[in-house]
């Protein structure tokens, strides 16, 4: 097959000229900015904002160092991502690449779990919305502040693509507008030594108490759990594939900003964090930015960035019943799912999958309800393993892929990941590394115990579709030797 015939072959199954749309009915509404800024905002949630501040009182200044080197696992991640985009941009994405190269089975689990994961990852956002909302006023109860969020973004999710785009452009200007503020305040009090913290303010901060690793190496990796949570979501753009408007342009952009993503709101914002205010002075449950305000002595800027992390959480949530209802939507059309969410509203939308999941993000009302102090804690241990396992099966399906590509099966993607398969091997070792740790943490621990009833769960519902519909579980060949003999049939 000739370089030409590939490339006609990949326009096809892109839909380009194939009077079918890769996009399977979806309006490709999001624009190349939309899609940038949704990809930073992915990454910049209630993990930074919230999750923070207990990760700091475990470990001190070397969560900075943790931040660091599980950012350049979640790069590898993400050009494996790409690698596999660019190959096939599809709205089914991982659970799509899953069937390819692994089987229905993978598929099946992986579009399911991910689904989970942004229903959970959702309870959680709301869980920290309600949380913030207590910071201007205790006496509204967390559960009805969680119920309220609840409705009004599935409201939000009736409207257009377009329009969903377009809000989560601005909720992420809001996030990454307040996060360079900040770091730009706090670079003035320690340079210049403003406010009442400039008495004190230094980066030497950062190792006089107790050492860069107050709480020792183990201290440090107990974090990752948390470290690990804060990064979840940033494989949202390969959801967004199917309504991208130019996907092979827009997300290789979008996937190669990662490192700066996160050596600026991330390592940068901790170390300038760290440096005003001594890690001592952190308690659990309090969002190092609102302390880091308060102890420059500015009140109003504390409530503005309360605000923010709001918007922040608010804005993660809004992205869970977007991905939701896709991946749901994708299910149901490889027949892996119930049909009844395989329908579109006529603005494209897959509204019967995202209400269904927005009614079970209410799940969140009575979980905060029950336990208002433990809510987080719960959630996000859970969120972080189901979150974990589509980056796995996305360096999986990536190392799967190269390997069919270099033998000539498939056609080479236009972005390969740099260094691969080792790096995409490393990042899965470190992955596991995380799971590990996550059996040792007693508060991590119960989404291990979760996991095993999921996967039980998933087997057995796997056999009994797999009898009622046989064609639904049959593994299909992509490789273009199989598309060469269905021409010439």
């Amino acid at each position: 097959m000739t370089s030409e015939q590939v490339a006609d072959r990949t326009s096809v199954r892109d839909g380009e000229g194939s009077g079918k749309e890769a996009s399977e009915g979806y309006q490709r509404g999001l624009g190349n900015r939309q899609i940038q800024m949704i990809a930073i905002g992915g990454a910049i949630g209630t993990g930074l904002f919230l999750g923070a501040g207990k990760a700091i009182s475990k470990a001190g200044p070397s969560l900075i160092l943790a931040y660091a080197i599980a950012g350049l696992v979640i790069f590898f991640i993400m050009r494996a991502l790409g690698e596999l985009l660019m190959y096939r941009p599809v709205a089914g994405s991982f659970s799509d690449y899953a069937r390819e190269f692994l089987g229905p089975f993978w598929g099946y689990v992986t579009g399911w779990t991910y689904w989970l994961f942004w229903v959970v990852t959702g309870i959680t956002e709301v869980t920290a919305a309600a949380t913030y909302v207590q910071y201007w006023n205790k006496s509204i109860p967390q559960w009805a502040s969680a119920l309220v969020f609840t409705v009004i973004l599935y409201l939000v999710n009736l409207i257009s693509v377009k329009l969903f785009g377009e809000l989560e452009f601005w909720f992420s200007m809001v996030k990454v507008t307040a996060i360079i503020g900040m770091i730009l305040i706090g670079i003035g009090v320690i340079t210049l030594g403003f406010s009442k913290a400039g008495d004190t303010a230094s980066f030497d901060l950062l190792w006089s108490h107790g050492g860069f690793f107050p709480k020792g190496i183990g201290g440090t990796l107990m974090t990752l759990q948390i470290v690990m949570f804060a990064f979840l979501a940033v494989e949202l753009v390969g959801v967004t594939a199917g309504e991208a408007a130019d996907p092979k342009k827009t997300l290789p952009k979008a996937i190669n900003t990662v490192p700066w993503r996160i050596a600026v709101f991330y390592v940068g914002a901790l170390i300038i964090i760290l440096s005003v205010v001594p890690w001592t002075e952190f308690m659990p449950g309090v969002s190092p930015f609102v302390a880091a305000f308060a102890k420059i002595g500015l009140p109003a800027g504390a409530g503005i960035v309360n605000f923010v992390v709001l918007t922040a959480a608010l804005s993660s949530c809004n992205s869970g019943m977007y991905s939701t209802g896709r991946m749901l939507r994708d299910l149901a059309l490889n027949g892996q799912g119930p049909k009844f969410f395989g329908q579109l509203s006529k603005k494209g939308l897959p509204l019967r999958g995202t209400t269904a999941s927005a009614a079970l993000m209410l799940v969140g009302v009575w979980i905060n309800y029950q336990w208002p102090g433990q809510a987080f804690n719960y959630v996000v241990s859970f969120a972080t393993i189901s979150g974990m396992w589509a980056w796995i099966m996305i360096l999986v399906c990536q190392l799967r892929y190269r390997r069919k590509a270099d033998r000539g099966e498939l056609p080479q993607s236009e972005l390969k990941a740099p260094g691969a398969p080792w790096t995409s091997l490393f990042a899965l070792g470190f992955i596991f590394m995380v799971i590990v740790l996550m059996g040792i943490d007693k508060d991590a621990r119960i989404s291990l115990y979760c996991a095993p009833g999921w996967a039980a769960i998933m087997w057995v519902s796997y056999l009994v579709l797999k009898k009622r519909n046989p064609q639904a579980f049959e593994r299909k060949d992509y490789s273009l030797a199989a598309e060469e003999v269905s021409e010439a049939v």
